[in-house]
């Protein structure tokens, strides 16, 4: 694909001041901490429910127990067995964020301009409060205006109706909507006539799903929580559990105390991953904790796939291997052996950064097991390679025979709440296998060509292709990569639309015209004509479960998401089909699923049960989906990482102070960065080479295909990262990611390898 043209609009390199402003000032740094959660944690969770939420914070006794509602956080599984506090601290926080006390209401919007709130921080712009009523951006205003709800769509609905074409309207979804309301969301997109259903998961797992379906047949994980107690060696590569799933860690604590081994793979070495006091064990309080990784091998940025090489590499030249395992349940073997035995190891153990001796240690860990887990994030998915990776891992996996067995497995940790339901539930741009049983069931022609994704949303908005963009929730300026470019294509839209609960830098960069659509939170009571609802989701490992929040809504003016949708396809479908019988009652919605989509047979019935029910996974029941019932060895090149004299490689990372793009705090506690989010973490020995100093201000820029991109007000921290390499927060850093730098067969965005330079500015 071409790179994007420049145009008069978009100067190239521009500094992204208007749209992530930087703070003021520098960080303070303190020393990073020897153990994750702990009484920090604890006091940190109160500290920040009571300031937000009040008394509201009581919704905390409710969040992921049998009843209650499910963490609107991350996807980790609940266990069978609840402790009265079943959360973390990114989990408290999210919920005390949604059940806020503080109101975004007219008054608010009367008071600032969008011009005025394009300069506040992502941070401050979160912590206003929930929005309270429907409001329109018109064309040439500089505030928004409250709007009757039937205005608004009528509004909507009619530029829908008017479209020459259905392709040229997106709907976006986020990883946080519920299965009922995704289910519906695409239901009407493809009645409309499109498959343009973007979501956040092109962005981060896409290539875990791309990859896992090729090789094992099935575009999920294999594994459910209680493989974890059974697990002999547990690998937890480009991921950072403490930060992005704390609740993980309970599930690696339990294992490493029954005797488990734990193999870390990052370039930074995360505190999450080092050492762990259990928030609710009086004597992990009171002690040390747990010390969690066995071995940690610290690789450098991209170099995954030649530190799995190096480590497959021994492990077969030893002998390492299930040999009855390989012979009987996979294919390629062969060829997967001979790519081995020409691979340079001088070349694995350069561009890795891990010497041999590191690999062998973690080879013989890897090949006395007889169940492993291995466990990624975005730091395998989100290069151009990243789809390799993942394979790279399924490698290792099939070298031990770890599929199909008690205790092992692959596990793809996903991050929103419910992104593996949205996918489950025909979120896609490509139709279903089965769309056409959406078809028989709702009597239309279901479209077949293939829609956008993120990347191709993006390209379509900068292209003038798009005149209508409508966001289930989420927040995509800040999530996408190249947000000058983004900004450029939400511009050329005709209208924008977005179902939120709070305000953030989506709502600010509008087409002609902008609206915001508030939502119920995952928090609060969904009362409609049928009665009291609940909602359902699907975590990591394929569980689907009920969630039914008890709080009073934040205002009488918000609509729940499965009401929105059916209110905006009644809008601009008209006669065609009647949709308000759909939101009236969720049981009549999950009925539609079980006649659609394949797994959700007797749905009602058994998403009521205590811990809900596993959708079924053949990998996981001891046989693959691939054509030939085999798990497939596959063969990679590996990446260059080569770079012009003075150039590193940057990778994105969230602060402990966040999650995704809702940014809660501006301190970093595990990382002993206070006060400040503009800042990059650079190795002490890159800091002599290039002649800065900690402390100094800088412009970021970076290089693709001859372009480039800059930022402006960031401040060297030096950090124990590789030599070469260079980390900042995201959605900070989202500004130097091209658009149309993507990983291979998935499209994922590369937000985890980007060729830099740093010029200091003070």
């Amino acid at each position: 694909m071409a790179p994007f043209e420049e145009d008069d609009s978009t100067p190239a390199g521009g500094a992204c001041k208007s749209l992530v402003p930087a703070e003021q000032g520098g960080p303070i740094q303190r020393p990073v901490p020897k153990s994750a959660a702990g009484m920090p944690a604890v006091v940190s969770s109160l500290a920040y429910t009571i300031k937000e939420a009040g008394l509201r914070g009581r919704a905390l006794l409710r969040v992921n127990q049998q009843g209650g509602f499910d963490c609107p956080s991350c996807a980790w599984p609940d266990p069978k067995e609840r402790a009265s506090a079943e959360f973390c601290e990114n989990g408290a926080r999210a919920v005390a964020d949604e059940a806020t006390t503080k109101r975004v209401g007219p008054e608010f919007f009367a008071r600032y301009s969008v011009a005025e709130l394009l300069e506040r921080s992502d941070h401050w712009l979160n912590s206003q409060g929930r929005i309270t009523h429907p409001m329109v951006l018109e064309p040439q205003a500089t505030h928004y205006r409250p709007i009757e709800w039937d205005e608004l769509f009528e509004r909507l609905g009619r530029a829908l109706r008017e479209l020459e074409d259905p392709n040229r309207a997106i709907f976006y979804t986020s990883g946080r909507t519920s299965n009922e309301a995704a289910f519906l969301y695409q239901l009407f997109a493809r009645r409309l006539g499109t498959n343009n259903l973007p979501d956040c998961s092109n962005m981060c797992h896409e290539s875990s799903g791309v990859g896992l379906k090729e090789v094992i047949g099935v575009g999920k994980g294999t594994v459910l929580l209680e493989d974890f107690d059974r697990a002999d060696v547990i690998a937890v590569i480009g991921q950072n559990p403490g930060t992005n799933h704390p609740r993980m860690l309970s599930a690696l604590q339990r294992a490493k105390q029954r005797g488990a081994k734990i193999i870390a793979i990052n370039p930074l070495e995360e505190v999450g991953l080092v050492r762990f006091k259990h928030p609710q064990k009086v004597q992990d309080m009171l002690g040390r904790g747990t010390a969690l990784t066995d071995l940690h091998l610290r690789v450098r940025v991209g170099a995954d796939l030649a530190l799995l090489t190096g480590i497959q590499k021994i492990m077969v030249e030893q002998g390492q291997l299930d040999a009855a395992y390989i012979d009987d349940k996979t294919e390629g073997f062969e060829a997967f052996r001979a790519h081995l035995a020409a691979a340079d190891m001088a070349r694995l153990v350069r561009d890795s950064g891990v010497s041999e001796a590191e690999m062998a240690q973690a080879a013989e860990l890897l090949g006395a097991s007889k169940a492993t887990i291995a466990c990624w994030a975005m730091g395998i998915t989100q290069h151009e390679n990243g789809v390799a990776n993942v394979q790279a891992v399924v490698n290792l996996l099939l070298l031990g025979g770890h599929f199909g067995r008690p205790g092992a497995g692959a596990c793809p940790v996903r991050g929103h709440s419910n992104v593996q339901g949205d996918r489950t539930m025909g979120i896609w741009e490509h139709l279903p296998a089965w769309g056409h049983r959406l078809g028989e069931r709702f009597g239309f022609e279901v479209p077949t060509q293939s829609g956008v994704d993120t990347v191709g949303a993006i390209e379509s908005m900068i292209d003038g292709a798009a005149d209508v963009f409508f966001g289930l929730g989420g927040n995509f300026l800040s999530a996408t990569p190249d947000t000058d470019r983004v900004a450029q294509g939400l511009r050329r839209c005709r209208i924008t639309a977005h179902v939120s609960t709070k305000l953030n830098r989506s709502h600010l960069v509008t087409g002609d015209a902008g609206f915001i659509l508030p939502c119920l939170g995952r928090t609060e009571r969904d009362h409609q004509p049928g009665g009291e609802q609940f909602v359902t989701v699907e975590n990591s490992m394929g569980v689907v479960s009920r969630s039914r929040g008890g709080l009073p809504p934040a205002s009488p003016h918000l609509l729940s998401e499965p009401r929105i949708v059916t209110r905006l396809a009644q809008a601009a479908l008209g006669s065609e089909a009647s949709w308000t019988d759909l939101a009236d009652d969720y049981d009549r919605i999950r009925d539609h699923i079980e006649a659609v989509v394949p797994g959700f047979e007797r749905y009602n019935q058994r998403v009521r049960a205590p811990n809900g029910f596993v959708l079924a996974n053949p990998v996981r029941e001891g046989g693959f989906a691939t054509p030939s019932g085999k798990g497939r060895f596959s063969c990679h090149e590996l990446p260059s990482l080569s770079l012009s004299e003075r150039r590193l490689w940057l990778t994105t990372i969230r602060s402990h102070d966040q999650f995704n793009t809702t940014v809660y705090g501006v301190n970093d506690r595990y990382r002993g960065v206070l006060g400040h989010r503009h800042v990059v973490f650079v190795s002490t020995d890159d800091l002599r080479e290039l002649g800065l100093r900690a402390g100094d201000k800088v412009r970021i820029r970076s290089y693709f295909r001859g372009m480039e991109r800059t930022v402006d007000g960031f401040t060297l921290v030096a950090y124990d990262i590789p030599q070469g390499n260079v980390a900042c927060y995201f959605p900070e850093a989202n500004p130097l990611v091209p658009a149309d730098s993507f990983a291979d067969k998935s499209r994922t965005p590369t937000s985890k390898r980007i060729e830099v330079s740093l010029e200091a500015t003070s």
